[in-house]
């Protein structure tokens, strides 16, 4: 059985999807972010990055959400475009934009907008513009199809779906009125058992949810950096 490495934020949600669109049995491993379990030699064992998600399954331990769903995918043959070089392509060349555009960028909107321990306007503005664009695009995509690659529902959507959950947070309340494809999309995934049995997940665990000095420790470790020397 799949043991699956989870914490309820937007990586881990993509494969939650699919594990659940699948129907592939999994035993759900919470890894509590905000109290620092990412950091134990046990979970860097897994995932030396110390990042959620990511499984195990039998003699394979695999990190990273993008990687977790292609091996998936591939393992089970489902999910995935038809099998000709230019519907790879795509494949390959979408779900790398989120993980390495729609991703980051939203994670360092979020982190200065509302982590940081200072207001520092230049990264703000610097990180909203990039995660608006990004969006922007993948807006633009889905007004021409119905799905990411077309007329079928992959791991691309899944991997999109993960972060659309929380644009407005990252973007603002206004976000979807000037993403409306973005949100059609959001809202056909959300009406998907699948989604809302991987959504319920974050009920099973009492997953810690202040910001406090343990967590700002656990999830900010740069800033004891500047402490130590001073600055």
């Amino acid at each position: 059985m799949i043991r699956f490495y989870y914490h309820p934020s937007p990586n881990p949600a993509k494969i939650a999807l699919f594990l659940e669109e699948a129907g592939l049995p999994y035993e759900l491993m919470p890894v509590d972010t905000r109290k620092g379990e990412q950091h134990t030699a046990a979970f860097k064992a897994i995932n030396p990055n110390a990042k959620t998600p990511a499984i195990v399954d039998g003699e394979v331990a695999i990190f990273d959400s993008n990687a977790i769903l292609l091996y998936l995918a591939e393992k089970t043959g489902r999910f995935l475009p038809g099998n000709t070089p230019e519907a790879r392509a795509e494949l390959f060349a979408w779900l790398m934009f989120v993980a390495s555009g729609i991703g980051p960028y939203c994670g360092q909107a979020v982190h200065f907008k509302h982590y940081a321990p200072e207001q520092v306007a230049y990264a703000i503005n610097r990180y909203d513009f990039e995660a608006w664009r990004h969006w922007n695009i993948v807006n633009e995509r889905l007004a021409t199809r119905h799905y990411m690659l077309g007329d079928a529902y992959t791991v691309v959507d899944m991997a999109v779906w993960g972060w659309a959950r929380v644009v407005p947070f990252v973007l603002g309340a206004e976000a979807w009125d000037k993403l409306p494809h973005v949100k059609r999309l959001l809202d056909e995934i959300n009406g998907r058992p699948a989604a809302q049995r991987a959504e319920a997940l974050k009920t099973r665990h009492a997953f810690k949810t202040e910001v406090d000095e343990e967590t700002r420790r656990a999830l900010f470790p740069q800033n004891a950096r500047l402490a130590t020397s001073g600055a």
